[in-house]
């Protein structure tokens, strides 16, 4: 975990079916400065129970999964009471795909081979955000 002390890290659950894309995923968001990874997962079934289990902030996901699709877990994830930032990662990037996910409750939607960079960014935005308005709620200034 790479967070402060004082103020929670941005908690992360990836979901990704190959695993040396997981592991690189997990590895390159860890790094960021106020993020943890709290959990992994490639069906859907399994993720959603994992995201409810570890409270996770934002999902990072593929569309493509094993025993499933990314559309059930978008489906799944918009039923339940706690919001959840989620992120499409993906190789489907069609803009079709793009349409649906967006549609379908995804807050962000990224080519995996050309922005996955892109992706990175918005959720050391996110982290920063977030310990933003911890700082402000806790009173601290920032320079």
């Amino acid at each position: 975990m790479n967070s402060s002390p004082s103020l929670p890290a941005l908690r992360v659950f990836l979901v990704e079916d190959t695993i040396s894309i997981r592991t690189r995923m997990a590895a390159r968001f860890a790094a960021i400065e106020g993020v943890e990874i709290v959990g992994v997962a490639e069906e859907p079934g399994p993720a959603l129970d994992g995201i409810g289990m570890t409270d996770a902030d934002v999902v990072v996901m593929d569309l493509h999964l094993t025993g499933g699709t990314g559309m059930e877990l978008l489906r799944g994830l918009a039923q339940r009471r706690s919001p959840v930032i989620t992120i499409v990662l993906t190789n489907h990037s069609g803009n079709g795909f793009r349409q649906v996910c967006l549609a379908n409750g995804a807050q962000y939607f990224f080519d995996k081979t050309s922005e996955f960079e892109l992706a990175c960014n918005t959720i050391k935005r996110i982290a920063h955000a977030r310990c933003a308005r911890g700082l402000h709620y806790l009173g601290a200034h920032h320079v």
